[in-house]
């Protein structure tokens, strides 16, 4: 017979005495206060991180010709499909003046497979994405 109770049947009393005997002599994993300071290195890492300059909404607001990055995604809450664009060939289809939410809400709604007939519910909803 193994130390270990089956799963289907309670543990008898000099088995239950011996897990908790177990337990008590076990180191505890050592485990951080939810209140205790996070180390310097890591607040580092986080305000070196390209990421950190920009929020999505900001990137939401700006023009296509001061994105820096590669390659735009934006992704549908309510059919979940994704569209990427490169941001080269965004500025060449819709103009460097263009708003990137503006221009990512044309890219669902020309393939949109969502159509109700009503124009509250027609359409893609977009959901901003980090590539």
């Amino acid at each position: 017979m193994t130390d270990r109770p089956a799963s289907w049947r309670k543990p008898t009393p000099k088995q239950m005495e011996k897990l908790a005997a177990e337990a008590v002599h076990r180191p505890a994993p050592p485990a951080a206060a939810p209140d205790a300071p996070l180390p310097a290195e890591y607040w580092e890492s986080v305000l070196k991180d390209p990421r950190a300059d920009t929020t999505d909404a900001q990137i939401r607001q700006r023009r296509l010709s001061d994105i820096r990055r590669h390659v735009l995604r934006v992704s549908c809450r309510r059919c979940e499909r994704i569209v990427e664009i490169q941001t080269a060939d965004a500025v060449r289809l819709y103009g460097r003046n263009a708003i990137w939410k503006d221009v990512a809400q044309r890219l669902l709604d020309n393939t949109c497979r969502q159509r109700t007939g009503r124009h509250e519910e027609d359409g893609c909803w977009p959901a901003f994405e980090t590539p």
